[in-house]
Protein backbone atom coordinates (compact mmCIF):
# COMPACT_ATOMS: atom_id res chain seq x y z
CA UNK A 1 0.00 0.00 0.00
CA UNK A 2 1.01 2.97 -1.05
CA UNK A 3 -0.59 6.87 0.44
CA UNK A 4 0.28 10.46 -1.29
CA UNK A 5 -0.38 12.70 1.82
CA UNK A 6 -1.09 16.33 0.61
CA UNK A 7 0.00 19.46 3.13
CA UNK A 8 0.99 23.31 3.26
CA UNK A 9 3.50 22.64 6.22
CA UNK A 10 6.63 20.25 5.86
CA UNK A 11 9.66 20.33 8.34
CA UNK A 12 11.78 22.82 8.03
CA UNK A 13 8.69 25.02 7.35
CA UNK A 14 6.44 24.21 10.25
CA UNK A 15 4.04 26.91 12.13
CA UNK A 16 1.17 25.33 13.14
CA UNK A 17 -0.11 22.12 14.97
CA UNK A 18 -1.12 20.79 11.64
CA UNK A 19 2.85 20.70 10.35
CA UNK A 20 3.25 18.80 13.42
CA UNK A 21 0.63 16.52 12.63
CA UNK A 22 1.93 15.61 9.09
CA UNK A 23 5.83 15.49 10.39
CA UNK A 24 5.39 12.65 12.82
CA UNK A 25 2.38 10.90 10.84
CA UNK A 26 4.60 10.47 7.28
CA UNK A 27 7.32 9.37 9.49
CA UNK A 28 5.29 6.64 11.53
CA UNK A 29 3.58 5.71 8.40
CA UNK A 30 6.80 5.17 6.48
CA UNK A 31 7.53 1.96 8.90
CA UNK A 32 4.53 0.64 7.75
CA UNK A 33 4.01 1.27 3.97
CA UNK A 34 5.23 3.44 1.36
CA UNK A 35 5.10 7.34 2.16
CA UNK A 36 4.86 10.15 -0.77
CA UNK A 37 4.28 13.80 0.89
CA UNK A 38 3.62 16.73 -1.46
CA UNK A 39 4.19 19.91 0.33
CA UNK A 40 4.38 23.89 -0.29
CA UNK A 41 8.07 25.16 -0.97
CA UNK A 42 11.04 23.40 -2.60
CA UNK A 43 11.94 20.53 -0.76
CA UNK A 44 13.40 17.15 -2.08
CA UNK A 45 13.61 14.19 0.55
CA UNK A 46 14.02 10.73 -0.30
CA UNK A 47 14.14 8.44 2.63
CA UNK A 48 13.74 4.45 2.70
CA UNK A 49 9.33 4.01 2.23
CA UNK A 50 9.17 8.11 2.93
CA UNK A 51 9.60 10.77 -0.26
CA UNK A 52 8.99 14.37 0.10
CA UNK A 53 8.83 17.04 -2.89
CA UNK A 54 8.18 20.50 -2.63
CA UNK A 55 6.12 22.40 -5.00
CA UNK A 56 5.48 26.60 -5.45
CA UNK A 57 3.35 28.36 -7.53
CA UNK A 58 3.30 29.47 -11.26
CA UNK A 59 2.85 33.29 -11.42
CA UNK A 60 4.03 36.33 -13.91
CA UNK A 61 6.64 38.75 -12.60
CA UNK A 62 3.96 41.14 -11.53
CA UNK A 63 1.24 40.80 -9.56
CA UNK A 64 -1.44 43.56 -9.49
CA UNK A 65 -3.97 42.42 -7.06
CA UNK A 66 -4.31 42.58 -3.37
CA UNK A 67 -2.13 40.88 -1.56
CA UNK A 68 -4.86 38.30 0.06
CA UNK A 69 -6.21 38.06 -3.38
CA UNK A 70 -2.89 37.27 -4.46
CA UNK A 71 -1.75 34.72 -1.57
CA UNK A 72 -5.11 32.37 -1.95
CA UNK A 73 -4.64 32.37 -5.93
CA UNK A 74 -0.72 31.47 -5.62
CA UNK A 75 -1.81 28.49 -3.03
CA UNK A 76 -4.87 27.13 -5.88
CA UNK A 77 -1.41 27.35 -8.46
CA UNK A 78 0.58 25.19 -6.00
CA UNK A 79 -2.00 22.92 -5.60
CA UNK A 80 -2.46 22.71 -9.42
CA UNK A 81 1.44 22.08 -9.70
CA UNK A 82 1.28 19.18 -7.31
CA UNK A 83 -0.92 17.30 -9.31
CA UNK A 84 1.34 17.59 -12.43
CA UNK A 85 3.33 14.72 -11.51
CA UNK A 86 1.68 11.22 -11.79
CA UNK A 87 -0.23 10.37 -8.97
CA UNK A 88 0.54 6.65 -7.75
CA UNK A 89 -0.76 6.07 -4.56
CA UNK A 90 -3.63 4.11 -3.33
CA UNK A 91 -5.04 6.82 -1.10
CA UNK A 92 -5.15 10.44 -1.39
CA UNK A 93 -5.01 12.05 2.07
CA UNK A 94 -5.09 15.87 2.63
CA UNK A 95 -4.21 18.32 5.33
CA UNK A 96 -5.70 21.81 5.94
CA UNK A 97 -7.92 23.64 3.41
CA UNK A 98 -4.35 24.81 1.91
CA UNK A 99 -4.04 21.81 0.72
CA UNK A 100 -7.69 20.41 -0.35
CA UNK A 101 -7.69 21.61 -3.49
CA UNK A 102 -4.95 19.41 -4.53
CA UNK A 103 -7.20 16.82 -3.06
CA UNK A 104 -10.21 17.81 -4.95
CA UNK A 105 -8.18 17.09 -8.19
CA UNK A 106 -6.67 14.38 -7.12
CA UNK A 107 -9.89 12.14 -6.83
CA UNK A 108 -11.38 13.51 -9.70
CA UNK A 109 -8.50 12.80 -12.35
CA UNK A 110 -6.58 10.19 -10.96
CA UNK A 111 -9.79 8.32 -9.50
CA UNK A 112 -8.46 7.85 -5.79
CA UNK A 113 -9.90 7.76 -2.85
CA UNK A 114 -9.66 10.48 -0.79
CA UNK A 115 -9.27 11.37 3.14
CA UNK A 116 -9.23 14.53 4.73
CA UNK A 117 -7.76 15.39 8.43
CA UNK A 118 -9.81 18.29 9.66
CA UNK A 119 -7.11 20.20 11.81
CA UNK A 120 -9.59 23.03 12.39
CA UNK A 121 -12.69 23.97 10.64
CA UNK A 122 -13.24 27.30 8.50
CA UNK A 123 -16.98 28.10 10.21
CA UNK A 124 -15.48 28.02 13.56
CA UNK A 125 -12.57 30.49 12.31
CA UNK A 126 -14.27 33.50 11.04
CA UNK A 127 -11.27 35.73 12.22
CA UNK A 128 -9.87 34.58 9.32
CA UNK A 129 -11.29 37.10 7.01
CA UNK A 130 -8.91 39.21 8.85
CA UNK A 131 -6.01 37.60 6.98
CA UNK A 132 -7.44 36.52 3.94
CA UNK A 133 -9.77 38.93 3.05
CA UNK A 134 -12.82 37.66 0.57
CA UNK A 135 -10.12 34.58 0.15
CA UNK A 136 -12.24 33.28 3.63
CA UNK A 137 -15.16 32.85 1.13
CA UNK A 138 -13.20 30.83 -1.43
CA UNK A 139 -11.02 28.70 1.40
CA UNK A 140 -14.43 27.55 3.18
CA UNK A 141 -15.73 26.83 -0.13
CA UNK A 142 -13.14 24.63 -0.82
CA UNK A 143 -12.80 23.38 2.65
CA UNK A 144 -16.55 22.67 2.12
CA UNK A 145 -16.23 20.97 -1.48
CA UNK A 146 -13.36 18.59 -0.22
CA UNK A 147 -15.25 17.41 3.16
CA UNK A 148 -18.09 16.63 1.43
CA UNK A 149 -16.88 14.95 -1.56
CA UNK A 150 -14.25 12.68 0.98
CA UNK A 151 -14.16 9.29 1.21
CA UNK A 152 -13.34 9.33 5.00
CA UNK A 153 -12.76 12.14 7.39
CA UNK A 154 -10.39 12.27 10.68
CA UNK A 155 -11.91 14.43 13.55
CA UNK A 156 -8.47 15.19 15.57
CA UNK A 157 -11.34 14.96 18.65
CA UNK A 158 -14.17 13.64 19.49
CA UNK A 159 -15.46 17.29 19.04
CA UNK A 160 -14.14 17.94 16.29
CA UNK A 161 -16.60 15.10 14.95
CA UNK A 162 -19.56 17.28 16.32
CA UNK A 163 -18.64 20.11 14.50
CA UNK A 164 -17.91 18.22 10.90
CA UNK A 165 -21.62 16.85 11.72
CA UNK A 166 -23.19 20.05 12.49
CA UNK A 167 -21.77 22.23 9.51
CA UNK A 168 -21.27 19.47 6.55
CA UNK A 169 -23.60 17.48 5.13
CA UNK A 170 -21.76 14.28 6.07
CA UNK A 171 -22.53 10.43 6.70
CA UNK A 172 -21.39 10.18 10.38
CA UNK A 173 -20.18 6.95 9.31
CA UNK A 174 -17.58 8.49 7.42
CA UNK A 175 -15.90 10.57 10.04
CA UNK A 176 -13.50 8.99 12.26
CA UNK A 177 -11.67 10.58 15.46
CA UNK A 178 -7.94 10.07 15.62
CA UNK A 179 -5.99 11.98 17.96
CA UNK A 180 -3.09 13.96 17.47
CA UNK A 181 0.37 12.46 18.96
CA UNK A 182 3.38 13.12 20.71
CA UNK A 183 6.93 11.77 20.44
CA UNK A 184 7.67 10.75 23.77
CA UNK A 185 11.51 10.31 23.14
CA UNK A 186 11.87 14.18 21.65
CA UNK A 187 9.53 15.90 24.31
CA UNK A 188 10.67 15.34 27.32
CA UNK A 189 12.18 16.78 30.78
CA UNK A 190 15.47 18.14 30.41
CA UNK A 191 17.92 19.54 32.94
CA UNK A 192 19.27 22.23 30.47
CA UNK A 193 18.82 25.52 30.80
CA UNK A 194 20.95 27.68 28.67
CA UNK A 195 17.89 28.78 26.66
CA UNK A 196 16.51 30.69 29.81
CA UNK A 197 19.38 32.32 30.16
CA UNK A 198 19.86 33.77 26.70
CA UNK A 199 16.19 35.02 26.89
CA UNK A 200 16.70 36.66 30.12
CA UNK A 201 14.58 34.12 32.22
CA UNK A 202 15.42 34.36 35.78
CA UNK A 203 15.17 30.99 37.09
CA UNK A 204 15.07 31.31 40.44
CA UNK A 205 11.22 32.43 39.65
CA UNK A 206 8.23 30.63 38.53
CA UNK A 207 7.55 31.25 35.04
CA UNK A 208 4.16 30.79 33.07
CA UNK A 209 4.40 29.75 29.18
CA UNK A 210 2.87 30.19 26.08
CA UNK A 211 4.47 29.09 22.84
CA UNK A 212 2.44 29.86 19.45
CA UNK A 213 1.45 31.91 16.65
CA UNK A 214 0.08 35.74 16.89
CA UNK A 215 -3.52 34.74 15.87
CA UNK A 216 -6.87 35.58 17.67
CA UNK A 217 -7.11 31.45 17.54
CA UNK A 218 -4.73 31.54 20.41
CA UNK A 219 -6.05 33.85 22.51
CA UNK A 220 -2.43 35.18 23.39
CA UNK A 221 -4.01 38.76 24.14
CA UNK A 222 -6.35 37.30 26.89
CA UNK A 223 -3.13 35.85 28.50
CA UNK A 224 -1.48 39.47 28.22
CA UNK A 225 -4.85 41.19 29.85
CA UNK A 226 -4.51 38.33 32.63
CA UNK A 227 -0.69 39.68 33.67
CA UNK A 228 -2.01 42.23 35.81
CA UNK A 229 -4.30 39.91 37.93
CA UNK A 230 -0.74 37.37 38.39
CA UNK A 231 1.06 37.41 41.64
CA UNK A 232 4.26 39.86 41.18
CA UNK A 233 6.89 37.34 41.05
CA UNK A 234 5.61 35.50 38.30
CA UNK A 235 7.26 35.83 34.75
CA UNK A 236 5.63 35.72 31.58
CA UNK A 237 7.75 34.04 28.96
CA UNK A 238 5.33 34.59 25.23
CA UNK A 239 7.60 32.36 22.63
CA UNK A 240 5.15 34.38 20.10
CA UNK A 241 5.99 34.77 16.57
CA UNK A 242 4.84 34.80 12.90
CA UNK A 243 1.36 37.27 13.26
CA UNK A 244 -1.58 36.23 11.04
CA UNK A 245 -1.80 40.53 10.07
CA UNK A 246 -0.10 43.38 10.54
CA UNK A 247 -3.11 44.92 12.68
CA UNK A 248 -2.78 42.00 15.25
CA UNK A 249 0.87 42.10 15.62
CA UNK A 250 0.77 46.01 16.15
CA UNK A 251 -2.48 44.92 19.17
CA UNK A 252 -0.26 42.61 20.35
CA UNK A 253 3.18 44.92 20.96
CA UNK A 254 0.96 47.67 22.44
CA UNK A 255 -0.55 45.13 24.70
CA UNK A 256 2.97 43.87 26.21
CA UNK A 257 4.37 47.49 25.87
CA UNK A 258 1.68 48.37 27.94
CA UNK A 259 1.85 45.74 30.54
CA UNK A 260 5.69 46.28 30.77
CA UNK A 261 5.35 49.64 31.53
CA UNK A 262 3.31 48.77 34.58
CA UNK A 263 5.95 46.98 35.59
CA UNK A 264 4.86 43.40 34.70
CA UNK A 265 7.59 41.25 34.05
CA UNK A 266 6.67 39.69 30.50
CA UNK A 267 9.42 38.47 28.47
CA UNK A 268 8.31 38.39 24.94
CA UNK A 269 10.40 36.03 22.46
CA UNK A 270 8.96 37.08 19.24
CA UNK A 271 10.06 33.84 16.96
CA UNK A 272 9.14 29.95 16.64
CA UNK A 273 11.90 28.82 18.23
CA UNK A 274 13.67 25.19 17.67
CA UNK A 275 12.62 22.11 19.36
CA UNK A 276 15.24 21.69 21.27
CA UNK A 277 15.07 25.26 22.72
CA UNK A 278 11.14 25.38 23.62
CA UNK A 279 11.87 22.04 25.06
CA UNK A 280 13.67 23.60 27.61
CA UNK A 281 11.40 26.47 27.94
CA UNK A 282 8.38 23.59 28.53
CA UNK A 283 10.66 21.61 31.00
CA UNK A 284 11.32 24.64 33.34
CA UNK A 285 7.85 26.33 32.82
CA UNK A 286 6.35 25.97 36.26
CA UNK A 287 2.87 26.24 34.22
CA UNK A 288 2.37 26.70 30.50
CA UNK A 289 -0.89 28.43 29.42
CA UNK A 290 -3.16 27.44 26.41
CA UNK A 291 -5.45 30.23 26.27
CA UNK A 292 -6.97 29.62 22.85
CA UNK A 293 -10.69 30.55 21.92
CA UNK A 294 -10.67 27.88 19.15
CA UNK A 295 -8.68 24.25 19.77
CA UNK A 296 -9.65 21.43 17.63
CA UNK A 297 -7.28 19.74 19.48
CA UNK A 298 -4.22 21.16 21.04
CA UNK A 299 -0.58 19.64 20.29
CA UNK A 300 0.82 21.95 22.15
CA UNK A 301 -0.29 21.06 25.12
CA UNK A 302 0.56 17.11 24.68
CA UNK A 303 4.00 18.94 24.39
CA UNK A 304 4.11 20.62 27.77
CA UNK A 305 2.74 17.67 29.28
CA UNK A 306 5.42 15.22 27.99
CA UNK A 307 8.10 17.33 29.52
CA UNK A 308 6.45 17.44 32.88
CA UNK A 309 4.58 20.61 33.25
CA UNK A 310 1.15 21.47 34.85
CA UNK A 311 -1.12 22.62 32.32
CA UNK A 312 -3.74 25.91 32.75
CA UNK A 313 -5.92 26.02 29.39
CA UNK A 314 -9.30 26.89 28.39
CA UNK A 315 -12.11 24.80 28.13
CA UNK A 316 -12.40 24.33 24.74
CA UNK A 317 -12.53 21.94 21.73
CA UNK A 318 -10.22 18.94 21.92
CA UNK A 319 -8.24 20.35 24.88
CA UNK A 320 -11.22 18.90 26.83
CA UNK A 321 -10.39 15.51 25.86
CA UNK A 322 -6.54 16.12 26.62
CA UNK A 323 -6.42 17.49 29.88
CA UNK A 324 -7.64 16.11 33.38
CA UNK A 325 -9.69 18.30 35.49
CA UNK A 326 -7.31 18.89 38.78
CA UNK A 327 -5.66 15.89 36.96
CA UNK A 328 -2.82 17.29 34.90
CA UNK A 329 -3.83 20.53 34.93
CA UNK A 330 -7.01 23.46 35.48
CA UNK A 331 -9.41 23.79 32.57
CA UNK A 332 -10.98 27.64 32.89
CA UNK A 333 -14.06 27.93 31.13
CA UNK A 334 -14.85 30.05 27.95
CA UNK A 335 -18.54 31.50 28.14
CA UNK A 336 -19.28 32.56 24.32
CA UNK A 337 -21.76 34.15 22.26
CA UNK A 338 -22.90 31.27 19.52
CA UNK A 339 -23.26 34.65 17.06
CA UNK A 340 -19.19 35.35 17.94
CA UNK A 341 -17.32 31.75 18.90
CA UNK A 342 -14.26 33.39 18.56
CA UNK A 343 -14.68 35.73 21.28
CA UNK A 344 -15.55 35.13 24.78
CA UNK A 345 -18.23 37.10 26.32
CA UNK A 346 -16.43 38.73 29.35
CA UNK A 347 -12.87 39.08 28.50
CA UNK A 348 -11.60 40.79 31.68
CA UNK A 349 -13.85 38.03 33.60
CA UNK A 350 -11.66 35.22 31.34
CA UNK A 351 -8.43 37.09 31.59
CA UNK A 352 -9.11 37.06 35.53
CA UNK A 353 -9.76 33.23 35.42
CA UNK A 354 -6.51 32.49 34.12
CA UNK A 355 -4.70 34.23 36.64
CA UNK A 356 -6.71 32.67 39.13
CA UNK A 357 -5.64 29.38 37.96
CA UNK A 358 -2.10 30.56 36.81
CA UNK A 359 -2.19 31.84 40.67
CA UNK A 360 -3.10 28.81 42.13
CA UNK A 361 -0.54 26.24 40.29
CA UNK A 362 2.28 28.14 41.17
CA UNK A 363 1.59 28.84 45.12
CA UNK A 364 0.44 24.90 45.62
CA UNK A 365 3.59 23.03 45.50
CA UNK A 366 1.61 19.85 46.06
CA UNK A 367 -0.60 19.80 43.84
CA UNK A 368 1.61 21.13 40.72
CA UNK A 369 3.92 18.00 41.62
CA UNK A 370 1.43 15.62 41.48
CA UNK A 371 -0.09 17.31 37.93
CA UNK A 372 3.61 17.30 36.43
CA UNK A 373 3.47 13.71 37.32
CA UNK A 374 0.10 12.72 35.45
CA UNK A 375 1.09 14.70 32.22
CA UNK A 376 3.67 12.59 31.74
CA UNK A 377 1.80 9.71 32.42
CA UNK A 378 -1.20 10.45 30.07
CA UNK A 379 0.46 11.37 27.47
CA UNK A 380 2.18 8.11 27.57
CA UNK A 381 -1.00 6.48 27.96
CA UNK A 382 -2.63 7.72 25.30
CA UNK A 383 -1.03 9.99 22.23
CA UNK A 384 1.97 7.95 21.23
CA UNK A 385 2.46 8.26 17.01
CA UNK A 386 2.90 4.40 16.49
CA UNK A 387 -0.65 3.82 17.78
CA UNK A 388 -1.84 6.90 15.50
CA UNK A 389 -0.27 5.59 12.83
CA UNK A 390 -1.78 2.21 13.04
CA UNK A 391 -5.36 3.33 13.24
CA UNK A 392 -4.47 5.31 10.20
CA UNK A 393 -3.48 2.39 8.08
CA UNK A 394 -5.98 0.86 9.56
CA UNK A 395 -8.65 3.67 8.15
CA UNK A 396 -6.72 3.36 4.67
CA UNK A 397 -7.21 -0.18 4.41
CA UNK A 398 -10.71 -0.39 5.23
CA UNK A 399 -11.39 2.39 2.13
CA UNK A 400 -9.28 -0.48 -0.41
Amino acid sequence: MKVLQFTKEYPPNVYGGAGVHIEYLSRELSKLMEVEVRCFDELNIDLEHLKVTGFTATTKNEITVDKKIASLLKTLSTNINMNLDDVEADIIHCHTWYSHFSGILAKILYRKPLIITAHSLEPLRPWKREQLGNGYDLSSWIERTAIEMADAIVAVSEETKEDLLKYFNLDENKVKVIYNGIDLEEYAFTEKKEVLEKYGIDSSLPYVLFVGRITRQKGIIHLVNAVKYLEKDIQVVLCAGMPDTDEIAKEMKDKVDEMNQAKQRIIWIPEMLPKAEVIQLYSHATVFCCPSIYEPFGIINLEAMACNTAVVASAVGGIKEIIVQHETGILVPLEQETTAPFEPVDGERFANDLATAINRVVSDNEMRKHMELKSRERVEELFSWSSIALQTKKLYESLL
